[in-house]
């Protein structure tokens, strides 16, 4: 069963029995980011990854969003049957973007039923949904609210957009203008909004919250004039507390109506859970607020609730719906890349340059640790691969949180971008409640908690200007061997925490392939990069960030258990 996302952040999902499940974004392959869903993208992105895909295939579910590749249908149904073994029999699917976010985040959920919302800038035009509609032609689907079973999925309301940039509508339309109003490429950039706007004030700009009516989010003309000044707040270009200010309050309106949002939603179910997906699923500050004031009791966000998740929402989409199957794939974590091939590793590690010199220690975990104590940044390549944007413990850059400096070495000397970007915690999840404001496991990096005002000081690279961390609990089951390193750290230095960011170079997608981490191994100045059972590391090694860790974090000052 296979499931295929042909839009922004292209991707394949399959799904093998009634579990199994593997999922891959394009861009891994092609190395350009959010690389959108094109033809030969089978034969050239995919196939050469995912070996099962050379199998019987017993059907397939293909996802579109409103651009114009769905005008060749044709073509796409001709190679899928020219590269896959498809029967006469095997049908091919086509189904609607908003169900297929939704198929991503409720059916994987721990829930039996829950409320379903999907936001994100634009999806399916109203002629090509799934779903009955009562509008058609051009118009398109900006927000979407189910009622939720095991049994059955209703549709109780969208909020339909005619796609004219001039009168935009829909809280992710709004959160793309304002994106593109501070960083003019738009796509991709969102999180660069989150980052820089706890250094605004919201209230400096004088403009207002958006106009929520309903279930539909309409955007107030002081922000459409706004937002059609050029390059009034462009970053680098405008004063920065400029910037900052519109990223504030653009930040706090979308906030605000998410919430107005969700509590329309829960108000029409009575339901206790919420399942949310979408592009704006990914702004993990917002995530937190809703997580904390929302009416709903629990709210699940998959790992990848963005586009490239919809090749996963395609695939259970076609076991439930078309074969008329149970699913039992869960999020449990997000480690769906291809199988590891331990002579892959090898290959490449044999191949390596004579600037890199590898070596097998006895205790990989202690080893790293021992490096990361000493100020040094390492990549750590394992296992599957991440299929969402979070990079959670198997395509990582990790690093000592407690040391001033490390943060800005990262963003300037290996990902070679803006200075106020915040990197993350990783914490034994054992540890979690105590150095963070949370009640629940936050395995996948999706929202933002506060960190504890005795530890903001001890742990300065992961907590952000406002006092939050967008934190990672690490426990054994889910990652065992991330648990392992982080417990030699615990042991070596008393802290239970350590940076983690994505293992990338400027610019680039999450690695891959084991020579594409060693390539930029080679092109930043990361020290070393673990592929276990290897360590390698630069002959030349570079500078390493010298201030000492400010103090530790072994310390008690409150039972938060």
């Amino acid at each position: 069963m296979i499931g295929i996302n042909r839009t922004q952040d292209g991707s394949i999902a399959v799904a093998v029995g009634r579990s199994g499940m593997y999922s891959l974004q394009k861009e891994r392959m092609s190395r350009r980011k959010h690389h959108w869903g094109r033809l030969g993208d089978l034969p050239d992105h995919y196939l050469p990854r995912l070996p099962m895909l050379a199998g019987r295939v017993d059907l397939v579910v293909e996802g579109y969003s409103s651009d114009d590749e769905i005008g060749n249908l044709d073509a796409y149904r001709k190679e899928l049957r020219d590269t896959l073994d498809l029967g006469d029999d095997v049908p091919i699917v086509l189904v609607s973007h908003h169900l297929s976010h939704l198929y991503s985040a409720f059916h994987p959920s721990p829930f039996a039923e829950a409320a379903g919302l999907v936001v994100d800038a634009q999806g399916s035009r109203a002629r090509d949904l799934t779903e009955p509609m009562h509008a058609s032609g051009d118009l398109l689907e900006v927000a979407s609210f189910y009622r939720c079973s095991r049994e059955r999925i209703e549709c109780l309301a969208k909020q339909l957009w005619d796609g004219d940039w001039a009168r935009p509508a829909g809280l992710g339309c709004f959160y793309a203008l304002l994106t593109k109003a501070l960083w003019p490429a738009g796509e991709g950039n969102e999180g660069k909004v989150m980052g820089l706007a706890p250094y605004g004030d919201p209230d400096a700009l004088g403009l207002p919250d958006l106009d929520v009516r309903g279930h539909e989010t309409h955007i107030p003309d002081a922000w459409t004039e706004l937002f059609g000044r050029g390059g009034a707040f462009r970053y680098g270009e405008a004063d920065f507390a400029r910037s900052a200010d519109l990223a504030a309050a653009g930040q706090r309106a979308f906030e605000r109506a998410l919430a107005a949002l969700a509590a329309w939603l829960h108000e029409r179910t009575g339901l206790e859970n919420l399942a949310f997906a979408g592009g704006t699923a990914l702004n993990c500050s917002a995530n937190g607020t809703l997580i904390r004031e929302s009416p709903f009791r629990e709210v699940f966000i998959p790992p990848s609730p963005h586009d490239g998740g919809t090749a996963i929402g395609c695939a259970l989409y076609g076991l439930i719906e078309c074969l008329g199957e149970e699913s039992g794939f869960r999020w449990t974590d997000d480690f769906l890349g291809p199988d590891p091939d331990p002579g892959e590793i090898d290959a490449a590690v044999g191949a390596l340059p004579g600037d890199l010199v590898a070596e097998r220690p006895g205790d990989l975990a202690r080893a790293m640790a021992e490096l990361l104590a000493g100020g040094r940044v390492v990549g750590l390549h394992q296992g599957r691969s991440e299929s969402g944007p979070r990079a959670l413990g198997n395509r990582s850059i990790l690093a000592d949180p407690r040391r001033p400096g490390v943060r800005d070495f990262v963003n300037t000397e290996v990902k070679d971008r803006e200075w106020f970007r915040p990197l993350a915690p990783l914490v034994l999840a054992e540890h979690a409640r105590r150095l963070f404001d949370v009640d629940r496991p936050a395995p996948f990096m999706q929202y933002a908690a506060d960190v504890r005002p005795p530890y903001r000081a001890a742990l300065p690279e992961i907590t952000h200007v406002d006092g939050t961390a967008r934190l990672q609990t690490v426990e054994p089951d889910r990652t065992p061997f991330l648990y392992e390193l982080l417990t030699r750290w615990h042991e070596l230095t008393g802290c239970p925490v350590l940076i983690s960011t994505s293992l990338n170079g400027p610019g680039d997608p999450l690695t891959e392939t084991p020579e594409q981490s060693i390539a930029t191994l080679r092109a930043t100045n990361l020290h070393a990069l673990a592929m276990p059972p290897y360590l390698i590391r630069k002959r030349d090694e570079p500078p390493v960030p010298s201030a000492e860790p400010v103090q530790d974090v072994a310390g008690d000052p409150g039972d938060h258990r």
